[in-house]
């Protein structure tokens, strides 16, 4: 999935920091260490850290976040019979498509499917095309038996997040964006007019403990403790519910009245996203926080500037910085930048 900040390219990098510093101070090996990613987004950095360590925790806010680290993070097995679940949700004849959630409020709806339940009062007028008649429709049809399986206990909370987490990045596939969701493109591009294919999203099995979590990582903080807490957190003002609401929509399929053109959700904002928040957020989280190590992961476009995080981070303890040269986000390929890359920073606390 192509993600704002992901941190897939920049996996060895890290690793080659954390590893030295534990190494630096004669602490514990890292295998022995409990990890935690608190703004875990789609779990890249996680998933890198799995067999390596003793215990991963991963945190996000996002919905969508918490199911693919279920997946990714928490999963250790699969079922024997998954390959003929996924079998009988791809199979238009065994799974049809449905006018559902997504249909009705993320597609033209110009081409016609089995009606369903779906409570009228929750729709609305805009006719939006983040997807293809087919692939709303089909989309629907697959979370709709997901859940059913679920609540009839056909598939237990391990196969039900792997099925889940399976939609979301097949879905991402054939969605008709430029990467994020805080809009849909206006014509059809070439990848949004494939039929969705519903493929694993598979994990890897290790005996690394895991505890995943949907909560506001201040509070969290308070809760959990280990040796190595990175983070992540936003950059900059754009909101990660709204540049992905979708995926939450279809992660919760819940009912709820879409709001304007782009059939934007509710959500709660970030204060890593406020300027005049982003600051004391920040020191809350140093201050609670219960680990030893502290690795930040920050870049020079952000709402603080190095000097900002300097100071909060040596009120906590011994600071080091270092830093590397990382290719820019761009949600669209086509478009250019007069900058093609920025400057990635690894703020690290010894914390006392």
């Amino acid at each position: 999935m192509n993600y704002i900040g992901s941190k897939f390219k920049l996996r060895e990098f890290l690793y080659t920091h954390i590893y030295r510093v534990l190494q630096e101070d004669d602490y514990k090996s890292l295998n022995e260490c409990i990890f935690c990613d608190m703004f875990a987004g789609t779990g890249v950095v996680g998933r890198y850290f799995k067999n390596k360590v003793k215990q991963v925790l991963a945190n996000d806010k996002e919905y969508y976040s918490f199911v693919l680290n279920q997946n990714y993070i928490a999963n250790q097995k699969i079922s024997d019979n998954l390959k003929d679940m996924f079998f009988e949700l791809q199979c238009d004849e065994l799974t049809p498509p449905i006018e559902g959630k997504i249909y009705q409020n993320y597609c033209l709806k110009e081409q016609r499917f089995k009606r369903t339940q779906y409570q009228k009062q929750v729709l609305d007028t805009y006719s939006r095309q983040y997807f293809t008649d087919y692939n709303g429709a089909k989309i629907d049809a697959i979370i709709s038996k997901i859940i059913d399986w679920k609540n009839n206990n056909l598939i237990g909370t391990q196969d039900y997040y792997h099925l889940l987490a399976s939609l979301l990045e097949s879905a991402d596939k054939v969605a008709n964006t430029a990467s994020v969701y805080g809009a849909y493109l206006k014509y059809f591009k070439k990848s949004a007019l494939k039929n969705i294919f519903l493929s694993p999203a598979v994990f890897e099995i290790t005996d690394t403990s895991a505890l995943v979590f949907n909560e506001d990582c201040n509070e969290l903080i308070k809760k959990i403790k280990g040796d190595i807490l990175y983070l992540d957190p936003p950059y900059n003002a754009r909101e990660y519910g709204a540049n992905y609401h979708l995926l939450n929509t279809i992660a919760l399929y819940d009912d709820f009245i879409p709001k304007g053109k782009t059939g934007l959700r509710s959500y709660k904002k970030s204060s890593f996203c406020k300027k005049t928040q982003v600051a004391n957020a920040l020191e809350e989280l140093i201050k609670n926080a219960k680990f030893n190590y502290v690795f930040l992961s920050y870049n020079d476009e952000g709402l603080l500037d190095l000097k900002q995080i300097e100071t909060i981070f040596e009120r906590y303890g011994k600071y080091t910085m270092v830093s590397q040269p990382y290719q820019r986000f761009k949600a669209d390929s086509s478009r250019t930048h007069k900058q093609n890359s920025t400057i990635e920073y690894l703020h690290i606390l010894r914390k006392d």
